[in-house]
């Protein structure tokens, strides 16, 4: 299980799962519960390559990041400690 500590949302942490390069059991700690229990059901089984171009660079009002955006942050970081 990855962990990452969210900076600039609601939200204080994400954690995930990455098995054979698929994202799954996506949890976000604080933020929009229903949203972001959303996103983790939207995202689950998808590659993570797909997951970071579709969410990354979403804005949250006029924050310069956003929880989904905070999720493709997480999973860079997890993709860089699995070379």
């Amino acid at each position: 299980m990855y962990q990452y500590k969210t900076k600039g949302t609601c939200s204080q942490m994400i954690s995930f799962d990455l098995e054979d390069n698929k994202v799954r059991n996506v949890q976000f700690l604080g933020g929009c519960n229903g949203n972001l229990k959303g996103i983790g059901a939207l995202v689950e089984g998808m590659d993570i390559d797909a997951v970071i171009e579709r969410v990354e660079g979403i804005r949250c009002g006029m924050k310069s990041t956003s929880c989904p955006d905070q999720l493709a942050k997480a999973l860079k970081a997890a993709k860089e400690q699995m070379q």
